[in-house]
C-alpha cells in the first residue's frame, strides 16, 4: 500500500521505440492533427456565423466538431511532444485528468450521434412540424443532458481507474493514459472496473446503438413512402454523411472496449486507438462538408464575402 500511495508519475512507452520512426510518425500525425483542429474549428465558426445552418442537425454538429476537437486534443499534442523528447513522464493527475477529458468526450460523441439520427428522423418523416418537434429548447436540453450524463459516466470510471495500486512497472504501453494498458500494470483486483466498462459503457453504447438502429428503420420506412425518386435521393442524402461517421466510430468503439483484458494485443490496439483519436476527429468534419450541399454553399458565401 505504501508503494501505492508514492506512485506520482507514469511513463508512456509512445508509438513506437523505433528512433528512425520517430520523424516521419511525428511528420504524418502532425499533418493530421493541424486538419483535425482547422476542420472542426472551421465547420464550428461555420455554423455561428452562417444564419441558414441555424437548424437542429447543424446545431448537433457544431457540438460534435466540439467533441472531437476536445478528445482528439487531450491525446494529441501529448503524443506529438513524446515522439520528440526521451523523457515520457505524465504526473498521475496528469493521466487522470487526461483520461477523464478523453471518457467525457468519448461518451458525448456516442450520444450526440444517437440524438442526431433522431433528428434526421423527424427531419424525413414529418418535415412540416420539424422545426416545432425539434425546438431550440428541446435540443438545449438534450445537448445539456448529454454533457452531464457524460460527465458523470467519466467520473466514475477515472475514479475507479486511479484508485487502483500501481505496486510494479508504472510503465504505460500506450501514447495516452487509456483503460485497457492501465488494468494491465495494475496490481489490483480489476474485476470491478471490467465491469463497470461493461455494465455502464455497455449501457450507453447498447442504448444508442438501439437508438440510431431505430431511428434507421423509421427513416428507411419514411424513404420507402416518398413518392418521387428525386425526392428519396435527396432524403438519403442528407443520412449518408451521419450514417458514414455513426459506421466508422462504434465500429471501432466496439471492438476496443467491448474485450475481456486477456485478449488486449496492446500493439494492435495503439493502431486502433491513433485512428479513433486522431484520424476519425478529422474525417468527420470533411465527410459532413464534403456530402452536405448547404455547408458547401455556406462555405462559398463565406469565401465570397471574405475575398470581397
Amino acid at each position: 500500500m505504501g508503494n501505492c500511495s508514492s506512485l506520482t508519475e507514469f511513463f508512456l512507452l509512445g508509438i513506437t521505440n523505433n528512433p528512425e520512426m520517430k520523424m516521419p510518425l511525428f511528420a504524418t500525425f502532425l499533418v493530421v492533427y493541424l486538419i483535425n483542429v482547422l476542420a472542426n474549428l472551421s465547420m464550428i465558426s461555420l455554423i455561428r456565423v452562417d444564419s441558414q445552418l441555424h437548424t437542429p442537425m447543424y446545431f448537433f454538429l457544431s457540438h460534435l466538431s466540439f467533441s472531437d476537437l476536445c478528445y482528439s486534443s487531450a491525446v494529441g499534442p501529448k503524443m506529438l511532444v513524446d515522439l520528440l523528447t526521451k523523457s515520457k513522464s505524465i504526473p498521475f493527475a496528469g493521466c487522470a485528468l487526461q483520461f477523464f477529458i478523453f471518457c467525457m468526450f468519448i461518451d458525448v460523441e456516442c450520444l450526440l450521434l444517437a440524438v442526431m439520427a433522431c433528428d434526421r428522423y423527424k427531419a424525413i418523416s414529418n418535415p412540416l412540424l420539424y422545426a416545432v418537434d425539434m425546438s431550440s429548447r428541446l435540443c438545449s436540453v438534450l445537448v445539456a443532458s448529454i454533457y452531464l450524463l457524460a460527465v458523470v459516466d467519466s467520473l466514475i470510471h477515472t475514479s475507479l481507474a486511479f484508485r487502483l495500486c500501481f505496486c510494479g512497472s508504472n510503465e504505460i504501453n500506450h501514447f495516452f493514459c487509456d483503460v485497457p494498458p492501465l488494468l494491465l500494470i495494475s496490481c489490483s483486483d480489476t474485476q470491478v472496473n471490467e465491469l463497470v466498462i461493461f455494465n455502464i459503457f455497455g449501457f450507453i453504447e447498447l442504448s444508442t446503438i438501439s437508438g440510431l438502429l431505430i431511428s434507421y428503420c423509421y427513416i428507411i420506412l419514411s424513404i420507402i413512402k416518398i413518392r418521387s425518386a428525386e425526392g428519396r435521393l435527396k432524403a438519403f442524402s442528407t443520412c449518408a454523411s451521419h450514417l458514414t461517421a455513426v459506421s466508422i466510430f462504434q465500429g471501432t468503439m466496439l471492438f476496443m472496449y467491448f474485450r475481456p483484458s486477456y485478449s488486449y494485443s496492446l500493439d494492435q490496439d495503439k493502431m486502433t486507438s491513433l485512428f479513433y483519436t486522431l484520424v476519425i476527429p478529422m474525417l468527420n468534419p470533411l465527410v459532413y462538408s464534403l456530402r452536405n450541399k448547404d455547408v458547401k454553399e455556406a462555405t462559398k458565401k463565406l469565401k465570397n464575402k471574405i475575398l470581397s
